[in-house]
């Protein structure tokens, strides 16, 4: 049996499900709020465009629309019109000063390296999962986690001392 977003799961239903996280993976691959904001509503526009797209799952549905909006960002990305354009702590929840602290040096991070730590910390992915959602082999999802550890780890104890 299909999974379809119905006349009683509206599209203005969906996209108070998804925006926020939506919002929030695309602010970590591409840094700065015009950007993510674009790619968010490009992600949403994609799916109204589609009219009734067929998922297997709510969980099916979840993981295209951040696969969409992942793509959306790496297109942004390659872009030659992108620039930083605002800073991206304004907007992104961090009540810690040792959050604010991690979240600064995480958003120094290669584009690669954020989308995986986000995934894999904010959202809960499995390594398999984030495979899935960005197209790449597991290994390559483990050895990004595994090289964006060891860059934080490396910022994090020169900015600390030894931990």
């Amino acid at each position: 049996m299909e999974y379809e977003i119905g006349p009683a799961d509206s599209f203005e239903a969906l996209v108070g499900r998804y925006e926020t996280l939506l919002y929030r993976a695309a602010l970590a691959v591409v840094g700065n709020v015009q950007d993510a904001e674009d790619a968010v509503q490009e992600t949403f526009l994609k799916v109204y465009e589609e009219k009734n797209p067929d998922f297997a799952s709510a969980a099916h549905e979840k993981a295209w629309l951040i696969k969409v909006t992942v793509n959306e960002c790496k297109n942004r990305l390659r872009s030659g019109w992108f620039r930083k354009t605002a800073p991206l702590l304004e907007t992104y929840p961090a009540g810690e000063p040792e959050q604010r602290e991690l979240l600064e040096q995480v958003m120094a991070l290669p584009a690669s390296y954020r989308a995986v730590i986000h995934l894999y910390y904010y959202e809960g992915y499995s390594t398999a999962e984030i495979a899935r959602i960005l197209s790449k082999k597991e290994g390559t999802v483990r050895s990004l986690m595994s090289r964006a550890r060891e860059k934080l780890r490396k910022v994090m104890e020169e900015g600390y001392g030894a931990l």
